[in-house]
């Protein structure tokens, strides 16, 4: 535990650092990987939508001690054509949902649960959407998602730089399109309270990634005067030094995030929360990934192509390559006066012998 105290102090003056813009390629390698399996995931199995987007009814079952074959055996017995979902909902509740119904299917369905399960058929909630509603919500929230992505760019644009916002959004799209990707390969609904978790993660993700370019921002605002380090180097310290704040930040946020999925969900069986705390804890994760591995290593790149931080690579390596030449040259003066001194000594004189005549 000893090397670990006093770690977020030296990674904020430098003395220990963790390359991240230089090991780029492992970043976007494993994001790669991620993206790759998302896009399987959403290709082979899709997004399974809630009726409140594709339409049909839902039929929703109190009782204690309700069990999942009474309704299951309701369903068989009402004959109801295409996919029917039941789950259950806590200890005490059951719900079906079918594709859109005709007021007799509606009626038929609401009777056979009623008797399989033995409650009354008024105590059934019932909630019927048609498809041109689901439609309209759809459109709705693919409207929110694009203004709010458009709206972020125009903002980190005039409030930091453009390339910065650039950055920005692709990190923002590489969280929701992973979480997404994770979403259909569990295979949870989409449901209002997912686009929720979406619009939360992409403020999240955005926050986590604003306070990475504040601190780049304020490392590089004279870096072109002091020549001390290049642009990378300069974003590489911000990130370190901020990594312990993200770092504290995200497990304070997904602890609370966690026990709603973990322990609301599983274990407590509160399925109308799985849907948005299933969001909100894999796009925390990722989030705090991307501001890391991803946004900062992208706008160090757009940066380094930049004419004036060409000319100040250049002059940092030729800087940094003095102080090794100086030594060199040194340690050659050195090993030349060394000979020099050697070859300048004389034959050396023998002590002489008294002989005895």
């Amino acid at each position: 535990m000893s090397k670990f105290a006093g770690l977020g102090g030296r990674l904020y003056r430098g003395e220990t650092s963790v390359d991240f813009i230089e090991k780029r390629r492992r970043w976007y390698a494993f994001s790669g990987i991620l993206i790759v399996a998302s896009a399987i995931a959403l290709s082979t199995q899709g997004l399974h939508l809630g009726i409140e987007f594709k339409g049909g009814s839902s039929f929703t079952v109190s009782k204690a001690g309700v069990s999942l074959d009474a309704a299951n055996t309701a369903v068989t017995n009402a004959k109801i054509p295409g996919e029917v979902i039941v789950q259950k909902l806590g200890s005490n509740k059951v719900r079906v949902q079918t594709g859109a119904l005709t007021s007799v299917e509606s009626n038929q369905l609401q009777d056979s649960l009623a008797k399989e399960i033995g409650v009354t058929a008024e105590s059934i909630d019932t909630q019927i959407v048609g498809p041109s509603w689901g439609k309209e919500i759809t459109r709705k929230a693919l409207y929110g998602l694009f203004g709010f992505l458009i709206v972020v760019l125009l903002y980190l644009a005039m409030a930091f730089e453009p390339k910065m916002a650039i950055s920005a959004i692709i990190a923002v799209i590489h969280d929701v399109f992973i979480t997404v990707g994770i979403y259909a390969l569990v295979g949870f609904d989409v449901t209002p309270a997912t686009v929720i978790g979406f619009l939360t993660i992409l403020g999240y993700s955005l926050y986590d990634t604003v306070v990475v370019f504040d601190k780049v921002r304020e490392n590089t605002r004279t870096i072109t005067s002091t020549s001390k380090m290049t642009y990378s180097q300069a974003a590489n310290l911000a990130v370190n030094q901020t990594l312990v704040r993200s770092f504290n930040t995200s497990l304070i946020a997904l602890m609370p995030v966690g026990s709603i999925l973990f322990v609301g969900a599983g274990l407590l069986g509160a399925g109308t929360l799985k849907d948005l705390s299933l969001a909100l804890f894999i796009g925390l994760a990722t989030g705090t990934y991307s501001s890391i591995f991803i946004a900062t290593p992208i706008l160090a790149r757009l940066r380094e192509r930049e004419p004036a931080m060409q000319a100040l690579a250049k002059r940092v390596s030729a800087r940094n390559a003095a102080p090794a030449m100086a030594n060199s040259v040194a340690a050659s003066a050195g090993a030349q006066s060394a000979v020099k001194g050697a070859t300048k000594r004389g034959p050396r004189n023998q002590p002489k012998r008294n002989r005895r005549r």
